[in-house]
């Protein structure tokens, strides 16, 4: 139906230099996402926890808003980031999503107040941004973000969380419903308007859990050792994305904000993979650093990263390498 409407209205996200596909389609399919999992919530969230929760669903649905509108009547790179700091700034200060302490990673004092609402502010912001960048090929940002909520929701459910479960699991339900008309070839776009609003709900949920399973008592039978790095194992797509491309910029004397074309989904594409072949082999990279996480729950944070980084790096050499061999190949035959 949402498609139907759309294309009438003649509301499509045109073709541009940074972007991969060459026609115009529908965007806005993070409204049907909203739509289904808020209707979804009404049926089944306790009214109880729609009034604990208001902060965060009003946040949410600004941070959706902001989407809308970017999709609809375009703003600026600098507009759309500052708007975000409104429902961020929300979510922070009146629902109190913020990042503590340093969970073990450092022996420190405790943090002073205005620096935790900085640095809770800042990881929000860049979280959902990160999400919003992945989101390049058909059905990527969808089932990354079904992965990363599937997993956050099933943990929230074990450790006696419903709410933030049930939250959790029924986005994911969206976004699979979704991914049905955004797989290779795609009927229709999630947009800023999903992108911001599922990369929102990620961040959240990061924090949500580092917090969650730092208060566990220690021999809890679901509790992670490592917090931080277990969060980072379930959002490790958009971290590393980001941190890989920014890196790229600076190393080029570009800007980190710069648009280009070496994104993961980018390079994979490049070897000469289909939309959906590179969904499934990213897909399958989070689903690692989930399992890797998972087997090493009694280790601590720093172990954790120090693996996961080195994993990182050693995908980005093989990625480069195998670029090299093709562009080699390539001019032999030429």
């Amino acid at each position: 139906m949402l498609i139907k409407l759309l294309t009438q209205l003649n509301l499509f996200d045109s073709p541009g230099l940074h972007k991969i596909h060459s026609n115009f389609k529908p965007s806005l399919g993070g409204v049907a996402v909203l739509i289904g999992a808020g209707f979804s919530l009404l049926l089944g969230l306790p009214l109880t926890d729609w009034i604990v929760l208001k902060y965060f669903f009003v946040s949410l649905l600004l941070m959706f808003l902001i989407g809308l509108r970017d999709d609809v009547l375009a703003l600026t790179p600098k507009q759309k980031l500052y708007s975000q700091f409104l429902p961020v700034i929300l979510l922070v200060v009146l629902n109190q999503t913020t990042l503590n302490s340093t969970y073990g990673l450092v022996a420190t004092p405790q943090i002073p107040m205005p620096m935790v609402w900085i640095v809770s502010i800042f990881t929000l912001i860049i979280l959902t941004n990160a999400y919003n960048l992945i989101d390049g090929l058909d059905g990527l940002a969808g089932i990354i973000g079904i992965i990363t909520l599937t997993t956050f929701g099933i943990w929230f459910h074990f450790a006696g969380n419903d709410a933030q479960s049930l939250i959790a699991l029924t986005f994911a339900g969206g976004l699979l419903a979704f991914l049905f008309f955004n797989w290779e070839p795609s009927k229709i776009f999630m947009g800023d308007t999903g992108a911001l609003m599922i990369g929102f709900l990620l961040s959240y949920m990061a924090i949500f859990f580092i917090n969650e399973n730092y208060k566990l008592p220690e021999g809890h039978e679901y509790k992670f050792e490592g917090s931080v790095a277990t969060a980072i194992c379930v959002v490790i797509i958009p971290v590393f994305d980001t941190l890989r491309v920014i890196v790229l910029r600076l190393r080029q004397g570009q800007s980190p904000f710069h648009a280009d074309r070496n994104h993961l989904h980018h390079q994979f594409l490049k070897l000469g993979f289909s939309h959906s072949k590179a969904v499934i082999f990213i897909a399958s990279i989070n689903i690692i650093m989930i399992v890797l996480a998972l087997l090493l729950r009694k280790q601590n944070d720093l172990l954790i990263l120090g693996l996961v980084i080195a994993l990182c790096l050693v995908i980005n050499f093989l990625l480069r390498k195998a670029l090299e061999q093709k562009t080699k190949h390539h001019g032999a035959k030429n």
